[in-house]
């Protein structure tokens, strides 16, 4: 499918018998993306109509080579190819952070335009899920993304649908990690630690505004709805749909200038309700080192008194001290902490 990873050996000869290149004869296989327009033409052809371990000699004409310009030195003007290709490999590509596997996605129809769903967005999908063989779900939304578990989807899809264009329809594969997790899903008959498969159309998306297109007021406003969408989440035991939510207040106003009185003590209010809350959710999900250099925020604009009365909350959160011996890099907390 088309952004699909493939693997190959291959060797090309001009007409004459030249032999201009060969992966074999480097003894490293090539890789490149499917469908992409990386490759000659005749190779994205050729290559979707192969299986895998195929072995296959193919004739180019010029216009699906390298056409009237050829490839100096080696490949003159208007130069008919012979290739050889074995396909050893395709895969999709890995939409996650640390490619770690856990959200594939394969392009069945490529869409249209550059721009992609930002956090935010509002989409409209058509949506496919699959346990194995078994269809689950079926439906077609409208939602913000980021808020994509409130409809009863698991975050991978509100991650992969941040790398899709319009019009696109793609199959996603996800790890537990990234569908319904240990928990599963009960209403869809989803058991724990499921892999799942969706099938997604993206029909249409409105971007949300990003931090630079947003004036100091709609900051303000939009940090106080996402303080409010945050506590809700974390009181629900959603503890990273309300990570996401504070990270966007701290994105919007942690370099923010030229404010009024009343706006610098608003602005700073939320700054501080959005570390203090990021190091609750990062205590929720054991990330202490996260946790602590949050709490670090805080302490670089409060004095010690404050501090302490501040973030007493979390101050008594932590598990022990071996935690903290293992984060020396915020070393201005440890004052704070009374063990």
């Amino acid at each position: 499918m088309i952004g699909d990873k493939v693997t190959v050996h291959y060797s090309g000869w001009l007409l004459d018998g030249t032999k201009f290149d060969s992966s074999r004869d480097r003894k490293d296989k090539f890789s490149f993306d499917f469908g992409k327009g990386e490759v000659i033409k005749a190779w994205d052809i050729t290559v979707g109509t192969m299986k895998l371990g195929e072995l296959c000699q193919i004739t180019c004409k010029p216009e699906y080579a390298y056409g009237s310009a050829g490839s100096p030195p080696k490949i003159p003007p208007n130069a008919t190819l012979i290739f050889e290709i074995e396909l050893f490999e395709f895969k999709g590509k890995d939409l996650t952070d640390d490619e770690d596997g856990g959200i594939i996605r394969r392009i069945r129809k490529k869409g249209e335009g550059y721009s992609k769903p930002n956090e935010g967005a509002m989409v409209e999908i058509e949506v496919e899920g699959r346990h194995g063989d078994r269809l689950f779900d079926k439906r077609e939304l409208r939602f913000e993304v980021g808020e994509g578990e409130n409809y009863d989807l698991p975050p991978g899809v509100d991650k992969a649908l941040q790398k899709m264009d319009k019009l696109e329809e793609s199959v996603v594969y996800l790890k537990p990690s990234y569908g319904f997790g240990s928990a599963g899903k009960p209403k869809f008959q989803i058991p724990p630690d499921a892999e799942l498969q969706y099938e997604i159309k993206l029909k249409s998306f409105e971007k949300a505004k990003e931090s630079w297109e947003m004036n100091t007021n709609e900051k303000l406003e939009q940090g106080s709805i996402a303080k409010e969408k945050g506590t809700q989440y974390f009181k629900e035991g959603k503890y990273k749909r309300a990570a996401s939510q504070y990270k966007k207040i701290v994105s919007w106003l942690e370099h923010e200038t030229g404010l009024s009185d009343a706006e610098e003590a608003k602005a700073e209010s939320l700054r501080l309700a959005a570390h203090l809350n990021l190091a609750m959710c990062h205590l929720k999900l054991k990330e202490y080192s996260q946790a602590l250099e949050n709490c670090n925020k805080v302490s670089s604009t409060l004095d010690i008194q404050e501090c302490r009365q501040e973030c007493q909350p979390v101050i008594t959160s932590f598990p022990g001290r071996a935690v903290i011996e293992d984060v020396q890099r915020v070393p201005k907390w440890y004052p704070l902490l009374d063990w």
